[in-house]
């Protein structure tokens, strides 16, 4: 039935556990206010939920039988892919003001910031959107984008940008932490709450989602250059809100770097979420966090089992 995708079941099966594994240390997260870890969770989780549902419905067919979950999913996937990247921006930059001393976490004006940049590449990429959604065969909906250079420029460029920003904050991080290297523990412990460890994981977090995120999305740029680009003036005669265009598994994978493309794009909130999980599901905090809900557990299953053989079991009478 699926014979011509090897990843089936295996993708939805770790698609799945990347939703999990997003979600297990969201609580702490955002009960110490870490904005940035929970945007990247957040982003890296809503993607894994799409990309699972989507290799479910459309495994073996291109039929248009979820139009309304296409429109949402396919705006999710808008959002949620540049909210990887800057959500990791988000985190270089505290990151950052930490090496200079300063120990301060996002001000509301900065989150509002982040969350007004993703709304602005959603609505941008309405700029450039011929059709309602495309349908990919064992892929499931995506957003349909527009071959024509306003394209690159609204849309595709965002994520190579986000991440230059964070190579330049990740640069001086470094550059500052090794100056001040002795005051670090200190005031990263003090001001901002933060472990040197902490830290640490957070910056190997910053520098793999940049070395993987940013050279993708100029891979992406290439692969689609290669089609021919349209002058953004015909995008009036192509526009079409109502229809919706299928691509057969037989057809997006005649061309080699388009299916490497295709394929590389579904995988990377997978990656991205065990990633993540890696650095920060086995921590010491983390570990404290199981403990605590093991105790938990243990304390609500032992009090329904003293519940239940609480009363004090009836003596045998002496004189019998």
């Amino acid at each position: 039935m699926h014979a011509s995708d090897p990843t089936f079941p295996l993708f939805p099966i770790l698609s799945l556990l990347a939703v999990i594994v997003s979600f297990i240390p969201f609580p702490w997260h955002f009960r110490a206010r870490n904005i940035g870890t929970c945007a990247y969770m957040l982003s890296t989780g809503l993607f894994s939920l799409v990309e699972f549902i989507n290799s479910i419905i459309w495994a073996d067919n291109v039929n248009n039988v979820a139009p309304v979950w296409c429109d949402i999913s396919a705006q999710v996937i808008i959002g949620a892919g540049v909210g990887i990247t800057s959500s990791t921006l988000a985190i270089s930059r505290q990151l950052y003001n930490i090496s200079v001393l300063k120990g301060q976490s996002k001000t509301p004006k900065e989150k509002r910031i982040d969350i007004i940049i993703n709304s602005i590449v959603m609505l941008l990429h309405i700029i450039v959107q011929p059709r309602r959604f495309d349908i990919f065969e064992e892929i499931g909906c995506q957003p349909a984008t527009f071959n024509t250079v306003a394209a690159y420029l609204l849309y595709f460029i965002w994520p190579i940008l986000i991440g230059l920003c964070s190579f330049v904050y990740s640069v001086l991080t470094l550059r500052n932490f090794y100056i001040h290297r002795v005051e670090f523990t200190k005031v990263a412990s003090t001001t901002s709450g933060m472990s040197p460890s902490r830290y640490i994981r957070l910056m190997l977090l910053v520098f793999v989602d940049m070395f993987c995120n940013t050279p993708i999305g100029v891979f992406a740029i290439i692969v689609s250059a290669r089609a021919a680009v349209l002058p953004f003036s015909t995008l009036s005669q192509a526009v079409d809100f109502t229809k919706v265009e299928f691509i057969t598994a037989s057809e997006w994978k005649a061309d080699p770097l388009y299916h490497a493309i295709v394929e590389i794009n579904r995988w990377v909130p997978v990656f991205c979420s065990f990633v993540f999980f890696g650095f920060f599901g086995f921590a010491e905090e983390a570990k404290k966090n199981y403990r605590i809900v093991y105790e938990k557990s243990k304390k609500l299953l032992g009090g329904g089992d003293r519940k239940m053989t609480g009363s004090k079991p009836l003596r045998p009478s002496r004189g019998n």
